[in-house]
């Protein structure tokens, strides 16, 4: 299976079979079949793409119900760290993050589900980065959690007085 568990249920890695030759590469980055099988069932109704520069760091965002979003992020040019936290009120792992570094050359995607804050940061010159939501977006449901809160204790790649940031972002409360 091209499923890789991590330490936090739910949240799941996805490695593509990548078929090379002479003339490049070809891999299915999406079949429902093939992640049904592995129990992931979400309806995907949304794609999003934006292109970034270097140390732009996105997040950590969520959607408060009824407009969670579940997600299938990948990056199609460059790299990212990808984080995602469990914000899940009954699960184990709440609190706890997950970092993995997406590229265009790993070509790895993230499933994070519903309940989780999820950002990123670019960790070279620019990346593409695209993702799937299971839900449409809704600006009254826009949420997030600062990507600097203590409690969490992430541990970007980058010196942080690096990261550029939006102002929306920069006024994200803290976790806890």
């Amino acid at each position: 299976m091209p499923f890789l568990s991590t330490p936090i249920e739910g949240l799941i890695i996805f490695e593509p079979q990548v078929w090379e030759d002479h003339r490049g590469y070809f891999f299915e980055s999406y079949n429902r079949r093939t992640f049904e099988a592995a129990g992931i069932s979400a309806d995907f109704v949304q794609d999003n793409q934006a292109r970034s520069t270097y140390g732009v760091l996105r997040g950590l965002h969520f959607q408060k119900p009824p407009f969670e979003q579940a997600k299938l992020v990948r990056v199609t040019e460059g790299a990212v760290f990808d984080v995602a936290v469990d914000l899940r009120p009954d699960s184990p792992t709440r609190g706890q993050w997950y970092g993995i570094e997406l590229s265009a050359e790993n070509k790895r995607q993230l499933f994070v589900p519903r309940g989780f804050a999820h950002g990123y940061v670019v960790l070279s010159p620019t990346a593409e980065f695209c993702y799937k939501c299971d839900n449409f977006y809704s600006k009254d449901h826009d949420a997030g959690i600062r990507f600097d809160d203590p409690a969490l204790q992430i541990e970007w790649p980058i010196k942080l007085q690096d990261a550029v940031l939006s102002e929306k972002d920069l006024a994200l409360p803290f976790y806890l």
